[in-house]
């Protein structure tokens, strides 16, 4: 094999790939990056036997040929390079990567032994990148980080009727709901990995047409240039019981700037004591930010707001309300408070992409 291709196209390729693959693993070969040569292109793909990745690059192809490489040195390597063009050459069982002013050399790992990369399940629909990414990103935020509970470290991806997509993650102390426009080629009900989902979102141009495709194991996205595949979590967690959390009963309404809130809220974090608690108080046309602690302080904070209903006052875990804000970025948020320990709904308008989302954050307590 040998190429020749653009540094910082091959280098965020093979940055790409290599995020998307294990770091510990039993065979080394898994953690290898595959290179295929041909026809004025060159592949990366990785696969670990759970995810996989392809992803195709423009080259100049001297000759045809592939090869598996570890993944993480050469994906390095790429990146630290400054020269605009890069040769990739095999030399013996090394692969040579060269520039006009240095060569690095990595092992070839054994091709034969790599699993390969597994072919894409029926599509199920398809839907432009940036309207996938606007709500899977938000949505993929509140899934558990805790792989002890993997049910809730997945997203939900339900065809809905109207040609509509829902996604629905919860970690059991918020919940995020997105409803979204796609063209649906049949059914789809599954509960995928949040973090490789969301990270697979973001590799598509923004203006691409994104493939979804799934079957009894596994769930993938492709477009022009790409795809990402990995296997399934268990069966989806129930949706009559999670749905149920969407039917609020208002104590309070109040609409705000979500970036003016999220502002306050993130001024506040130095004061939020060891439980990084903040205390949201509803005034006259208001809204009090305060954070409270013996041995950082205290703050409060006035931000102006729309209010229907009650005086109330919310203490929430400040990371959660921050990340629920933040999916509302540049908009008008609508907080639907309600009483006692319920949880308090944040929602908006639909934006251009016809995304509806809400997302819902548990109180830590009601302060009377």
């Amino acid at each position: 094999m040998d190429l020749t291709a653009t540094t910082t196209d091959l280098a965020a390729a093979a940055a790409d790939v290599a995020r998307l693959l294990p770091t510990r693993v039993y065979d080394p070969v898994l953690a290898g990056l595959v290179l295929r040569a041909a026809g004025g292109e060159v592949e990366l793909a990785g696969s670990d036997r759970e995810h996989a990745v392809r992803l195709t690059r423009a080259a100049t192809v001297h000759t045809d040929g592939a090869v598996v490489v570890p993944a993480r040195p050469l994906a390095e390597t790429l990146r630290s390079l400054e020269d605009p063009q890069v040769r990739l050459v095999v030399e013996g069982s090394r692969l040579a990567v060269r520039t006009s002013t240095a060569r690095f050399a990595l092992p070839l790992l054994d091709l034969a032994s790599h699993p390969g990369i597994p072919p894409l399940p029926p599509a199920a629909g398809v839907l432009p990148a940036r309207t996938l990414t606007a709500a899977l990103t938000p949505v993929s935020s509140a899934a558990s980080k805790d792989d002890a509970l993997p049910m809730f470290t997945g997203v939900r991806m339900h065809s809905a009727p109207g040609g509509r997509l829902e996604l629905i993650a919860t970690d059991r102390y918020r919940m995020a709901f997105a409803s979204l426009p796609w063209a649906p080629a049949g059914e789809l009900d599954v509960l995928a990995p949040a973090v490789v989902l969301a990270e697979a979102s973001r590799q598509p141009d923004r203006a691409a047409e994104v493939t979804v495709h799934a079957d009894a194991d596994r769930i993938a996205l492709s477009w022009a240039g790409g795809s990402v595949s990995t296997a399934l979590l268990a069966a989806p967690f129930p949706d009559d019981r999670v749905r149920k959390l969407l039917e609020a009963v208002i104590d309070s309404t109040v609409v705000v700037e979500a970036d003016v809130l999220a502002g306050a809220v993130r001024r506040a974090v130095p004061y939020a004591g060891p439980h990084g608690s903040v205390t949201i108080q509803v005034d006259d046309g208001e809204l009090r930010v305060r954070g409270s602690d013996p041995q950082s302080g205290e703050s409060e904070e006035s931000v102006k707001a729309t209010i229907d209903g009650n005086r109330v006052t919310k203490t929430f875990q400040a990371r959660y309300l921050t990340d629920a804000l933040r999916a509302f970025g540049g908009r008008r948020v609508e907080l639907r408070i309600q009483d006692g320990l319920r949880s308090t709904v944040l929602t908006s308008q639909p934006g251009e992409d016809g995304v509806e989302l809400t997302y819902l954050v548990v109180p830590l307590r009601t302060v009377s």
